[in-house]
This record gives structure tokens, C-alpha cells and sequence, in this order.
């Protein structure tokens, strides 16, 4: 394989790694401030424990998501520094602000809310939490920003005598259609995974009856999550379907392979190709269903594969501009199908327990602890197939990808920095796997006192701490 072969999958790899943290990160963070709220508000020492319980596991897998993030980061200099040069005055801008910012504010607020539970006063203490969430969620809009522009680059000049693409607008950089459905897409995502984990989890203890009070008021605002994102979800991708037709509309026609322009166009159910994805050999289909989900019309002309080909030889020159198409047609089905499971599992789980019902079968508490990695297999397909369907481009239109791999990297270098990296994920991958296990099965904690009405020990001055991370 060339060096070009492994660093892409050395960057696949760690992207979908990191990616498996982030949403959890970014959605738990939010669903961990309205427990805490909630116990604010109510004074309701339940809410408490739920914070304290779901808190752990926020702050297990932050840090996870730290670490394999700054490993991404690193790559662009390591693997693709072509790419670097090329596009860094723009590509760097967005995340350069996301870490002089927002991971700043993130980082900076999660700390003050770990260690000022008994320091700071109540209400200032749960404004920390939800600093944090916001730093969080900023986070991720600037690193989508950034990613959008690969998508499809605006706001720049070609620099000639440099070779590279200059910034002429930051903000429509960060403004442009492509970031705001992209952001909204993955915000919702994010917030499902988080629904998810804390919807299935709490479906096990409930079962399990370890905190019953706890595990059904948290399985309801699991469950609402769910089912609120996953409409949002819906919303989100008919959106950034739309935008996708109009600017990478050979991205849309590989996941339904669709190879010849067509008015109406078929919603292909499944197809059977040949085996380099060159053309189809027998599909299942819905009449007109692409062209409805394409331009909201039931007769709209979506483009074709062998006519975009046709059309990219002529302004780009020969060569071939076509993505795998079987992996772009099958991630983009698993990654809706595999989405909709976990919605699916929710409206369930609502039905099991309405009326005050308490689930007992030992096969849906089994079922429910399944169901966090439903959104993650999701979440992982949809990055696939969002990065797969730009191919051969790293910034679509204007430089490929080919032409942004390091000259100077060897093979035997990136095989090992590979084997490297996988070895380290894998484990960790088991330390986080035990640490949220660990605290799944010990359950929630019985009781605890308000920590901001705790006595002061009259040896040190000092409160005493009843909650600790």
C-alpha cells in the first residue's frame, strides 16, 4: 500500500475513534447541567444523585476525548502537511479559535465544576456546568466550520506565487449554509448519543432496581432526548441533503448509486453492483423517491455518476472523480437505518413504562444496555460516508487528496505510527470500557447531602466534601 493508502486509513481510524467520545461529550455535558438544574429547582436529592452518577461518566469520557483529539490534530502536520500549507491561513483559523476559545472555556468551567462543589456557591456552581456545555457544543461548531470548508471551500483567494488558498472572510467561512446544517446535523446526533446513553443505562438500573427513583426519572429524559433529536435528526438531514444536491451532487448520487441523470429519479432500497462500483446490476427501488428528498419535488432531476464524470473531466481535467461507491451507498443506509433503531428502541422503552410501569424482564434490561452503541455505529457511518463521498477531493474543487499526503513520510513510518495508535486506542478503549462499567454496575449512590450545606470542619476551615470525581 502507498504512503497516500495508509495515512488515510491512519486517519480514519483515529477520526472515528475520536468521534466515538465526542457526542457523548458534547450531548452528556448538556443533559448532566439539566439534572443538576433540575435538583436546583426542586431540591430534590434525586436529581442530585443523577448528577453525581451520569457526572462520572461525562468526565470518564471527556478525557478519553482529549486525548485522541489532540492525536487527530496532529496529523495534519505529521501525514498532510501539503494539505496544511495549502489551506492552513483558512483551515487553521476556525480551530485555532476553537482552542484559544472555546475548549478554553470548556476545560476552564468543567474544572471549577469538579472542584467547586463545596467552594463555590450553588447557583455559580451550576453556572459552571453549563459554561462547560456551551464551551463544548462552541467546540464543535468551530471544528465543523473548519471540516464544512473541506466540503466546500468560500471566502478565499488563490495565492499563485505561494501555491495556497488565503482568507478573504472568517465569518462566512463560519456562516456559510454547508457549517449551519452540518453543525445542526451533528449537534443532534450528539444529543441523541447522549439520550441514548442515558436512556439505555438507566433502562438496566431500572431493571436491576439499583436507584429505581433515579433510573425511571432519568429514563424519561433519556427517552425525550431520543425521540426530540431524532426529529431533529430528520429535519437536519433533509437539510443537508439539499445542500449537498447543490454542491457535491456526485457525493448524493453515490449514495444511491445513481449512475445517469434521471427526471424523476428512484430512491434506490438496495442495490446490487458490480464489484468496483462501476455500474448496477439489479435494484430495488422507490419511483421518485430521490427526487423528492433531493429538491421536494416528485419529477426533479438529480445528476447521475457517469454524467457528473463527464462534466468534473471537462473542468478539472482527466481523471477519475468518482468515490467508492459502495461504501458511500451502504454508510449512508446504515448510517439512517442504525440511527433509527435506537428511536425506534425509545418509543418502546416510553410504552414499557407509562402509567409508573417498572420493566422486569431481564432481556430488556440487556437490550437497553446495547442501545448507547446504536447512535455511535450511526455516528460512525455518517462521518464515513461524509468524508468517503468527497474522494478523490480533501478540499472539494480545489485540491485532492492525493496532493495533500506529506512527501517526506515513508511507508514504514506511517504503518508504524498506525500500529502505534492502534494498539493505544485499543487500550484505552478497554480502561474506559471498565472504568463506565465499574460505575454502571455500583449504580447510582443511595443517599447524599446537599454538598453546599455540609459543615465546616473547624480543624481546617474547610467544608466537608461529600462528592468526589
Amino acid at each position: 500500500m502507498s504512503v497516500l493508502d495508509l495515512s488515510r486509513i491512519q486517519f480514519g481510524v483515529t477520526t472515528v475513534y475520536h468521534f466515538l467520545f465526542v457526542p457523548i461529550t458534547i450531548g452528556l455535558g448538556l443533559l448532566v447541567a439539566i439534572m443538576q438544574t433540575k435538583w436546583v429547582v426542586s431540591n430534590d436529592e434525586k436529581w442530585l444523585r443523577a448528577t453525581k452518577f451520569f457526572g462520572k461518566i461525562f468526565l470518564i469520557n471527556f478525557a478519553m476525548g482529549v486525548v485522541t483529539g489532540i492525536v487527530q490534530e496532529f496529523q495534519f502536520g505529521m501525514n498532510w502537511s501539503d494539505f496544511s500549507r495549502f489551506v492552513g491561513d483558512i483551515f487553521g483559523a476556525p480551530l485555532a479559535i476553537e482552542g484559544l476559545l472555546a475548549f478554553f472555556l470548556e476545560s476552564t468551567f468543567l474544572g471549577l465544576w469538579i472542584f467547586g462543589w463545596d467552594r463555590l456557591p450553588k447557583k455559580v456552581h451550576l453556572a459552571t456546568i453549563w459554561l462547560a456545555s456551551i464551551g463544548a457544543i462552541l467546540s464543535a461548531y468551530f471544528i465543523l466550520a473548519a471540516n464544512s470548508f473541506m466540503q466546500h471551500p468560500t471566502a478565499y483567494t488563490y495565492n499563485a506565487s505561494k501555491n495556497r488558498l488565503e482568507l478573504t472572510n472568517i465569518m462566512d467561512v463560519l456562516t456559510q449554509d454547508t457549517a449551519v446544517v452540518t453543525v445542526f446535523h451533528t449537534l443532534s446526533a450528539s444529543f441523541l448519543t447522549a439520550g441514548a446513553v442515558v436512556a439505555g443505562i438507566s433502562a438496566w438500573l431500572l431493571v436491576k432496581s439499583k436507584g429505581p427513583d433515579v433510573a425511571r426519572s432519568t429514563l424519561k429524559l433519556g427517552v425525550g432526548v431520543i425521540l426530540i433529536s431524532a426529529a431533529a435528526l430528520g429535519l437536519s438531514g433533509d437539510m443537508q441533503a439539499r445542500v449537498m444536491v447543490a454542491q457535491q451532487p456526485m457525493k448524493m448520487a453515490a449514495a444511491e448509486a445513481l449512475y445517469e441523470t434521471s427526471a424523476p429519479a428512484p430512491f434506490s432500497l438496495f442495490t446490487i453492483g458490480t464489484l468496483d462500483g462501476s455500474k448496477p446490476i439489479w435494484s430495488l427501488d422507490i419511483p421518485r423517491g430521490l427526487s423528492l428528498l433531493s429538491t421536494h419535488t416528485l419529477d426533479g432531476q438529480v445528476e447521475g455518476i457517469n454524467n457528473l464524470q463527464t462534466q468534473y473531466e471537462q473542468q478539472f481535467g482527466p481523471g477519475n472523480y468518482k468515490p467508492n461507491i459502495p461504501i458511500a451507498y451502504w454508510s449512508f443506509r446504515l448510517m439512517i437505518g442504525v440511527g433509527m433503531l435506537g428511536a425506534l428502541w425509545a418509543l418502546f422503552a416510553w410504552w414499557s413504562i407509562r402509567k409508573g410501569r417498572t420493566p422486569t424482564s431481564k432481556w430488556f434490561g440487556r437490550l437497553a444496555l446495547t442501545v448507547p452503541f446504536l447512535p455511535l455505529i450511526a455516528n460512525s457511518f455518517g462521518w464515513i460516508f461524509t468524508e468517503m463521498g468527497r474522494q478523490p477531493w480533501v478540499v472539494f474543487g480545489a485540491l485532492q487528496t492525493k496532493a495533500g499526503v506529506s512527501p517526506t513520510v515513508t511507508t514504514f513510518q506511517v504503518v508504524t505510527s498506525l500500529v502505534v495508535f492502534t494498539l493505544l486506542y485499543g487500550f484505552l478503549a478497554v480502561i474506559e470500557f471498565g472504568l463506565i462499567r465499574r460505575t454502571v454496575i455500583i449504580g447510582p449512590p443511595e443517599e447524599v447531602s446537599d454538598p453546599f450545606l455540609n459543615p465546616v470542619d473547624p480543624a481546617t476551615g474547610e467544608r466537608e466534601l461529600s462528592i468526589t470525581y
